[in-house]
């Protein structure tokens, strides 16, 4: 349980940077909330299509998924920290898309949780714990970067991920040490 609530941290740190990013475009209450809904989607279901990849790659692999998974942590940390996007313009897109073009960009906006997924499948996490646990902090950390992101700067939305890179980091690495103890 300890290991998932470790994932569930970063998750919802990357999950309110991109709501914050909502919140910073001062777009009306309505379309905030139709982004919020398709941001929150995406965030929920790129991880277990993660988590399903994973956990039947963690299987064949069988002792070295711990492995593998570490290094899959310590990845998409790196690439939390050193990505120099601004999703901001990504999420207005969202705004104005629609059909398989809204498909596109929300997967290109959630591709870090389909990572986070794909560790959790490896670590052979209790799955309906790990749904129940993305979903919560999925809606919860959208509600608050929404609420919220007008007044941050786009400097503390970034400091959030990159803060949510480090722990994944830390998170792999710890996992590694662990696995090999």
């Amino acid at each position: 349980m300890l290991r998932l609530l470790a994932l569930i941290l970063p998750l919802s740190l990357d999950t309110f940077a991109v709501s914050a990013a909502i919140g910073m475009l001062g777009l009306p209450r309505r379309t905030r909330l139709r982004l919020s809904l398709i941001i929150a989607s995406f965030e929920a279901v790129m991880p277990l299509i993660g988590l399903a990849i994973g956990a039947a790659l963690g299987t064949a692999l069988g002792t070295g998924a711990e492995y593998v998974a570490s290094a899959a942590l310590v990845a998409i940390g790196a690439y939390l920290i050193l990505d120099d996007d601004d999703e901001t313009d990504s999420v207005a897109k969202l705004a104005t898309v629609r059909g398989s073009a809204l498909l596109a960009l929300g997967v290109a906006v959630s591709l870090d949780e389909l990572a986070i997924g794909f560790s959790a499948g490896l670590l052979d996490l209790p799955i309906a714990w790990t749904i129940a646990l993305i979903a919560v902090q999925a809606f919860v950390a959208a509600q608050i970067g929404l609420a919220v992101g007008a007044r941050l700067s786009e400097r503390a939305r970034e400091a959030a991920e990159r803060i949510a890179g480090a722990g994944l980091i830390v998170l792999g690495l710890v996992f590694f040490v662990q696995a090999i103890a």
